[in-house]
């Protein structure tokens, strides 16, 4: 990976890099305030050769010395250094104790010792330091004097006498608190890589590319309250996902399709990725582009493109499929553009089999005659098999794959279910895409530059109530009632004259009450 590739990372994964650092530093916070102050002071020695004569004896002494020193350091450690230092302040410690208070050094290639002695009283810890310096040049000496005779040839003298510290050498706030952010902040790039690599949800159009030669062919902004306007196209034609379903539009209008009228399956891996929205609102920009659209709501188990759309569906797919009723019967079209719409119907209790059976085949055939486009909304590939074996019917499937919610290995099997059955696969919709993780942030502020237009209270189309259509009896399946929708036939091609059509209601109002909220059935 690149550094591109770790700025992404963290950019995604900040909260698991900051929490670690956060934590760290409270807890070194809270055992640094609970901690009493400690004070440092420091007396300084001088090591000499005191009976030298002449110059060589002067340099041998320098050396003797030079060697010796350290010796000398590790005695400050000694009980008959520590002892009478222990006696003579009055301590209420022990020498084990002080021994733990009391520190030694020499730097390198000198003949000084430095003794530092550390205490929570800043005036006790000045003379802890210079009584350990005292008696330690009083032991050396003892030591160093010869068998016979009355002084040592080695001489300790204290040089500089420990200064009463003013502020606290412990604990070091400052350098507690660096390292708990450096620690922190690594652990929690740690976590960030291993969330990562554990991650194995699509998120971006990269990650896509590398799992698939399937073309990412749109790419759907999320937005957070786009579940109170699914209809995105219809209800603020200036917001960036409403750009995004015209991107796609064009996209699949330059796709080599075999030529002539297209019927297209909008499937996707696991619910909730945005296939139905992303159906409808794509069915509505072909309308917008002069095209004359069928939106058929293929998914039998959880429709929901009547309820969206506010229009009447107890009568429409599965009527027909079940010899009820004929196609022409169950179209109702939809706003003053050239969009129709063929509702789920009744739910029937065996789906798979009315979707894959020849009389699906024969009525997308039929009505590929008769629209530029045809949408068909199905549902996701991965719980059941109907929208495969719809998908080999048809021109080809458009995948809809959210972002962050599909597995990688989700869309691969999708992706496989498709190719099982000798479906073409038109492209991927990348859906709900982070606009930081997608690239939304260049370009974009153009149509979300206006907060008052983001959402039109008042649409620019206006959409007359329709009549409402008497329901099925919905206690057995094999009793349903087929009402005609005063519809005398199916729209014509470009060339004849397009029917009266009648105006289906506006968002949110449905036959059932409030809009739905669910914005990927």
């Amino acid at each position: 990976m690149g550094i591109i590739d770790y700025v992404r990372i963290a950019r995604k994964r900040w909260a698991f890099i900051v929490a670690p650092a956060l934590a760290c530093l409270l807890v070194v916070l809270a055992y640094s305030y609970s901690q009493p102050p400690l004070y440092t002071a420091q007396s300084l020695v001088f090591v000499s050769f005191s009976s030298a004569q002449t110059t060589t004896e002067l340099n041998a002494g320098a050396t003797y010395v030079q060697r010796q020193v350290v010796s000398y350091t590790n005695l400050v450690g000694a009980e008959r250094v520590l002892d009478p230092v222990v006696e003579e302040l009055g301590l209420d410690t022990g020498t084990t104790a002080l021994r733990k208070r009391v520190t030694a050094e020499s730097p390198a290639d000198t003949v000084l010792i430095q003794i530092s002695a550390t205490d929570e009283e800043p005036v006790l810890a000045a003379k802890i330091s210079d009584a350990v310096a005292q008696n330690l040049a009083k032991e050396v000496a003892e030591l160093e004097t010869p068998v016979g005779e009355e002084t040592s040839p080695v001489r300790l003298e204290v040089v500089r006498n420990a200064v009463v510290p003013t502020a606290p050498s412990a604990p070091n706030i400052r350098l507690n608190v660096a390292i708990a952010l450096i620690t922190g902040l690594m652990l929690g790039a740690g976590l960030a890589a291993l969330r990562e690599i554990l991650d194995t949800r699509v998120r971006s159009e990269e990650e896509v590319a590398a799992l698939t030669d399937t073309a990412v062919v749109g790419r759907i902004p999320l937005d957070e309250s786009a579940q109170d306007h699914p209809l995105v196209v219809q209800s603020s034609p200036h917001h960036a996902r409403s750009e995004a379903f015209r991107r796609l539009r064009t996209n699949l209008q330059f796709l080599d399709l075999e030529g002539g009228p297209q019927a297209i399956v909008v499937v996707s891996s696991v619910p909730n990725e945005g296939k139905s929205t992303t159906a409808i609102n794509l069915a509505i920009t072909l309308a917008d582009a002069d095209a004359r659209v069928l939106l058929i709501d293929a998914d039998l188990r959880r429709p929901s493109i009547a309820n969206y759309l506010g229009i009447e569906g107890s009568v429409g797919l599965t009527t027909v499929l079940i010899h009820r009723a004929e196609l022409q019967d169950v179209v109702q079209p939809w706003g003053s553009a050239g969009l129709f719409v063929v509702p789920s119907g009744a739910v029937p209790p065996n789906p798979a089999e009315l979707v894959g059976s020849r009389r699906m085949a024969k009525l997308i055939e039929q009505v590929r005659e008769q629209y530029d486009y045809v949408i068909i909304d199905t549902p996701p590939l991965l719980p059941v098999t109907d929208a495969a074996l719809m998908a080999k019917m048809t021109s080809g499937a458009l995948m809809v794959t959210g972002s962050g919610l599909v597995r990688r290995d989700q869309l691969l099997q999708s992706l496989g279910s498709l190719g099982a059955v000798n479906a073409r696969v038109l492209g991927i919709v990348l859906n709900k895409v982070n606009r930081d993780t997608g690239g939304y942030n260049y370009g974009y502020e153009y149509y979300t530059s206006d907060p008052g237009d983001v959402y039109n209270t008042t649409p620019e189309r206006s959409w007359p109530t329709a009549a409402p259509v008497a329901e099925p009896n919905a206690g057995s399946r094999e009793e349903i009632s087929v009402q005609a929708l005063e519809i005398d036939d199916l729209p014509p091609r470009h060339s004849e004259p397009r029917p009266r059509r009648r105006a289906a209601p506006s968002w949110p109002t449905t036959r059932n009450g409030p809009a739905p909220t669910d914005l990927a059935p």
